[in-house]
């Protein structure tokens, strides 16, 4: 039997092939880096020291990305449902933004476990709400999904950015902020709560949240390829068609891709706001939702390929900047260049090298 130049096992799409794409990254990066004077094996080592070398570095990677592992997952099942939603960063905005308003309002009368899980399903809320409204108008006015979350991000943007110079900022403070919540709104640190077994650990960023981005990985999993409704929503963005003809009702199909879509992005608001800075700001997200498609095209918008990209851009982000630190003349945009080298190679050109694998893999299965 003839492979097509296309088609590959799923373990070599899923595993041999990203790998591939990452080493190509990889060696490019290492060029430029040796054209403008740096060894790239030193590049490279001292990246993932700062990443994985100490316990700091381990946590500030996967505090990274386990706001990463929620866009990524938010995109990934869009794309299930044949929808590209790059609204991620407004959703996230919209999360963290629940998650501040319940704060702000109960915080100081209700005790922690009360607080935090109100706090997680405000932000999952918000975020759905905010996503299923570009949903509704795609499945039923045929509005197309990537104009309508654009504009739902600047939207998002300018909603909290007036918000917080308004009716939500603190009186008194200069800076476009809220007031700081009460203590039973602060998601516990990791630090934290290894205290509580005795386990000594540097303080940093990384929180429970990580717990819930696992979670919601596993829910994601069991949602697409263990449920009726998962199996509708990747049956719908395959073949709308013939899903119809099935007896699938592909309109609300869409809108609940969009709605878990949104409120895993929403789940942003519970890492930064909750989980770090105890009020809401203006750019708690910082871009996290755009990084959101890299890491979910880069892990086949599969749960298990999203979470282990957003563990490597966690690692470009606190590697890189280790780099700035510890080689003079090293520029916070090599790291950029090398962000986006990734992107690149494992994500807008993903298929380049998949044809000569077809081949290659196509002749062992053959016997050849």
């Amino acid at each position: 039997m003839s492979t097509r130049p296309t088609d590959l096992p799923r373990w070599v799409d899923l595993a041999v092939l990203p790998l591939l794409n990452l080493a190509a990254a990889l060696f490019v990066a290492g060029l430029v880096m040796k054209l403008v004077g740096f060894d790239p094996l030193q590049v490279m080592a001292l990246l993932a020291k700062g990443a994985f070398g100490s316990p700091v570095g381990l946590s500030y990677t996967l505090y990274y990305a386990t706001t990463f592992v929620f866009t990524g997952l938010a995109v990934a099942v869009a794309y299930h449902a044949g929808l590209f939603n790059i609204g991620a960063e407004g959703q996230a905005m919209l999360g963290g933004l629940g998650a501040g308003l319940v704060a702000l309002a109960w915080s100081p009368a209700l005790p922690a476990w009360v607080m935090l899980p109100l706090m997680v399903l405000a932000a999952a809320a918000a975020g759905c709400a905010w996503a299923a409204v570009p949903g509704a108008l795609q499945a039923w006015r045929g509005s197309h999904v990537v104009i309508t979350t654009i504009m739902f991000n600047f939207v998002a943007a300018a909603l909290l950015g007036w918000l917080l110079v308004g009716p939500l900022k603190e009186p008194g403070n200069m800076t476009p902020e809220s007031a700081a919540f009460a203590e039973s709104a602060h998601m516990p640190g990791v630090h934290e709560a290894l205290a509580l077994i005795g386990v000594e650990w540097p303080k940093t960023p990384l929180n429970l949240s990580l717990l819930l981005a696992a979670a919601a990985a596993v829910g994601v999993w069991a949602l697409l390829w263990k449920s009726r409704a998962g199996y509708a929503l990747r049956a719908v963005g395959f073949a709308p068609e013939a899903a119809r003809y099935a007896g699938m009702r592909p309109r609300p199909t869409i809108l609940l891709a969009m709605a878990v879509s949104g409120a895993l992005a929403g789940l942003v608001g519970v890492n930064e706001i909750a989980g770090v800075h105890g009020r809401l700001l203006p750019d708690f997200v910082a871009g996290a939702g755009f990084v959101g498609i890299a890491v979910s095209l880069i892990g086949r918008n599969h749960p298990v390929g999203v979470v282990l990209a957003a563990l490597l851009f966690g690692a470009l982000y606190q590697g890189g900047a280790e780099l700035a630190f510890e080689l003079p003349g090293f520029s916070r945009d090599m790291v950029v260049l090398l962000q986006g080298l990734v992107v690149l190679f494992a994500g807008a050109m993903s298929r380049v090298g998949a044809p000569a694998l077809a081949r290659v893999f196509g002749r062992r299965a053959g016997g050849g």
